[in-house]
């Protein structure tokens, strides 16, 4: 799936029945957190998350909001999330 707005454009990486079970498991504080984040990566204005570059590779980053995460690649124009979870110890395993 592919969201648009003016500045960047948002894709999944991976099946959206994975993202579906996760948004089920949050609680309603915890999906409005994460609909804040998506907001703001599409809107360019980053300034207000805390996002990291992921050691060992060019172009992964995280944003954290307690111990939601989510993984995203930027490219050009557009970001790829590759992962919306919660902060356990396999977070960043594939990464």
């Amino acid at each position: 799936k592919v969201y648009l707005l003016e500045t960047f454009s948002l894709r999944f990486a991976r099946c959206m029945d994975k993202l579906t079970k996760l948004l089920k498991k949050l609680s309603p504080k915890e999906r409005e957190r994460l609909e804040e984040i998506l907001a703001l990566l599409l809107s360019g204005d980053s300034s207000s998350l805390d996002i990291k570059k992921l050691k060992g590779v060019e172009d992964i980053y995280r944003a954290r909001a307690g111990d939601l995460r989510v993984i995203f690649q930027k490219q050009g124009k557009e970001i790829l999330i590759l992962e919306v979870s919660r902060r356990d110890e396999s977070t960043y395993k594939n990464y």
